[in-house]
């Protein structure tokens, strides 16, 4: 939970622009932003150390890649729990591809990715041996509709 960060509007493209190809050269985006290679580089490192860009990654279709079924695991707490409670339970879990926070019902959502149905009751049987945890409803994704990286307001 960092301090926000004021991100001005060429910073805002430059994230939507990585947002949908991570590996996009300076040049490239400095071209299409019309910013020099240098500049866009800077600005590429300030959000950096700002931690607003955490990392990089590969977006993988597990369906096509055969690599097993994702699923999407409601937890219920206790009373009181909190944020960092919900981490303790689930950062052990190599299975958790994410975890939130959420208002409503549950406590938190988690996606995780499994290699078939016996080894998702296994990651739920182990989730719910976690004090905290009250219960669990668990979802599995049939086919995946839309699935857009992260951005800012839509941008």
């Amino acid at each position: 939970m960092g301090t926000r960060v004021r991100i001005d509007e060429v910073d805002r493209q430059i994230l939507t622009s990585l947002r949908l190809d991570g590996r996009r050269t300076f040049t490239d985006l400095g071209r299409e932003l019309g910013l020099s290679t240098p500049t866009v580089k800077r600005r590429v490192d300030r959000l950096e150390e700002r931690g607003v860009i955490r990392g990089y990654a590969a977006v993988v279709d597990s369906t096509i890649s055969g690599q097993g079924i994702e699923a999407i695991v409601e937890v219920y707490c206790a009373e009181r729990t909190a944020p960092r409670d919900v981490l303790a339970a689930v950062q052990h879990l190599p299975e958790v591809l994410s975890a939130v926070t959420v208002s409503g019902d549950p406590d938190a959502v988690l996606r995780v990715q499994v290699d078939g149905v016996r080894h998702l009751e296994r990651v739920v049987e182990n989730l719910r041996r976690h004090e905290m945890v009250i219960r669990t409803r668990t979802m599995v994704i049939l086919s995946v509709l839309v699935d857009r990286p992260t951005g800012l307001n839509g941008s």
